[in-house]
């Protein structure tokens, strides 16, 4: 008689990295997800219009670069960036007041990386650093990768609070600031002159670096331009500077910068090399030559024209959507409003009602570090068209009212 062994149990593979379970994902690429279909009127997203892409002009600049010099174009190439691009990005910061060399920037695989780059290079597990509230989310999930120690700094609707944030430093010696001081996302909120003033006193006085990310900064519809954090004084030494090709040319090219201090751009170029070796190179070259060929400023300046008019639509139809005793900000710029709706009320309980409406937004909640506030929301406005905008209001205030 022939006895059978059992099977032997199979062995558990090992568990996931801590980080990778303790970071959810993006909650708004979840809603994208679920309002995928046609018909969804999707103020959820963050995407630039694609109608006002500049395609021909694109597509020219890759048909010059892999006609011209298709070798260097599909090579490998070095890790901070081609020269030509670098050089004609640290132009741009310079035309506008900010003395930037080639040498003071790296090319990034859009400025999202930028950020992993610089939780890697500054970041120790459990050490903290401070956001606005509320914040950008997909710093969050950077950060929260780094095993940072989040902590939110006050805010109203001119930006941080500066006595906030040097009470908040004095209290807990944080590594880092992070900011979108212009046409922040989520709020759309602008920080003034004086308080950027006052951020670059607290940060040289204290000891501590300032991220500042600015992909929304020249899509103003009006208003006067403010400068960089990284122009006032007391911050010229410790101000990370990010910036992205990704919304005044195209998300599809995936290109951003970092521009820093010497010693801080060489521990990144480092973490580059583990996370991509470099960007890649023939969209660098595209980008590059886009720019030796084409107005860029010009472009933008027509984009930023037809986003005012999607904005302008918009707020002339948040009274009518939103409950009596609602508010929000009026953004100058960017691709944003932030709404408030009274007490009691929840975004994130009333979305799956809203979706059936064939319309969505995206819940303020996930946006914030700390406490969040459950009745606020983010609606983006730059990608459908003025009458689409209309309509979704309409669908979202039906939805709203039950």
């Amino acid at each position: 008689m022939t006895v059978t062994e059992p099977a032997p149990a199979a062995v558990p593979t090992p568990p996931l990295a801590a980080r990778a379970a303790s970071v959810g994902g993006s909650p708004v690429r979840d809603i994208l997800a679920v309002t995928a279909r046609p018909e969804v009127i999707n103020f959820a997203g963050g995407l630039p219009a694609p109608s006002l892409f500049d395609k021909a002009g694109i597509a020219a600049a890759f048909q010059a670069v892999l006609t011209e010099q298709p070798e260097r174009a599909l090579q490998y190439a070095t890790t901070e960036g081609e020269p030509a691009l670098r050089a004609a990005v640290a132009a741009r910061f310079s035309v506008r007041g900010l003395a930037t060399d080639a040498d003071d920037l790296v090319i990034t695989t859009g400025s999202q990386q930028a950020l992993s780059l610089i939780a890697t290079a500054l970041i120790e597990p459990g050490e903290a650093i401070l956001v606005e509230s509320p914040c950008y989310l997909a710093a969050l999930q950077a950060f929260g990768f780094a095993g940072a120690h989040v902590i939110p700094v006050p805010c109203d609707e001119a930006g941080i609070i500066p006595d906030a944030l040097d009470d908040l430093v004095a209290r807990h010696r944080p590594k880092l600031l992070y900011t979108v001081p212009t046409f922040q996302n989520p709020t759309g909120r602008t920080m003034p002159g004086e308080r950027r003033a006052a951020i670059a006193e607290v940060a040289a006085r204290r000891g501590l670096w300032i991220v500042e990310d600015d992909p929304y900064g020249e899509l103003r519809f009006e208003g006067e331009r403010v400068p960089w954090i990284a122009s006032y004084p007391g911050a010229e030494d410790r101000t990370v500077l990010l910036g992205s090709f990704s919304k005044v040319m195209a998300p599809g090219l995936r290109l951003g910068w970092l521009r820093g201090p010497a010693a801080l751009l060489r521990a990144c170029v480092v973490a580059k090399q583990a996370a991509d070796l470099h960007t890649p190179t023939v969209n660098q070259l595209a980008a590059a030559r886009y720019l030796a060929d084409n107005d860029l400023d010009a472009h933008v300046a027509h984009v930023a024209g037809e986003y005012r008019v999607h904005r302008d639509a918009m707020l002339a139809g948040l009274g009518s959507a939103l409950p009596e005793g609602s508010t929000w900000l009026r953004p100058e710029g960017g691709m944003f409003v932030w709404a408030k709706l009274p007490a009691g009320y929840d975004t994130a309980a009333l979305l799956p009602g809203v979706v059936k409406h064939d319309v969505a937004y995206v819940p303020g909640a996930p946006f914030y570090a700390g406490q969040p506030d459950p009745t606020t929301l983010r609606m983006c406005f730059v990608t459908q068209t003025p009458a689409e905008i209309a309509e979704g209001l309409r669908r979202l205030g039906a939805a709203l009212r039950g």
